[in-house]
């Protein structure tokens, strides 16, 4: 029903609109009004060296993306961040942990494994590139779906978005070999 490719540079405009559908969609269960203005403003916009690092993924049904999600060997852990002279640096496999990045599915597709495609694909591509360990950060609407797939809690963070918005997310980590 679901097939799963690596994302191309004609496919962003589609992945940001998963990326905004999911969030006011799903996210707004879990997070207040301007919480989920700030996030489409900060958050729903594609982190463009993960489609040319050849590490995102896009799933689709019938010809439709209904779901993206990737890693990555680079220091940045997620989008919102703000940016650091550290984001474009190569993570080291042998002692640093990849970076699960960008996972959203669209509201009408949830609960239906769409994540754990994604998940399974980007702890497969991780450890083939030499990663033992795998690490994110989960909005409060994805936790437990990673839970559910073997994810543990590391810390809560009291994130703030670019523009101040306070935006809780939760680090979570899983070894993969």
């Amino acid at each position: 029903m679901f097939s799963i490719r690596k994302a191309e540079d004609s496919d962003i405009a589609e992945i940001e609109r998963v990326m905004r559908d999911s969030i006011t969609g799903i996210s707004s269960r879990s997070y207040d009004p301007r919480q989920v203005e700030s996030a489409l403003k900060f958050v729903a916009h594609l982190d463009r060296d993960l489609v040319s690092d050849n590490t995102y993924f896009v799933v689709e049904s019938d010809g439709e993306i209904v779901g993206c999600g990737g890693w990555s060997k680079r220091g940045k852990l997620y989008a919102g961040s703000g940016s650091s002279g550290d984001d474009a640096r190569l993570l080291d496999p042998a002692t640093e942990a990849a970076r699960i990045r960008a996972m959203f599915v669209v509201p009408r597709f949830e609960r239906r494994g769409i994540g754990r495609l994604i998940l399974e694909r980007c702890e497969d591509d991780a450890r083939a590139a030499g990663f033992h360990r795998v690490e994110l950060m989960a909005m409060l609407s994805g936790e437990a779906m990673y839970a559910a797939c073997g994810y543990r809690e590391v810390e809560r963070v009291a994130a703030k978005l670019e523009d101040g918005t306070p935006f809780p997310l939760t680090r979570m980590e899983k070894t993969i070999g």
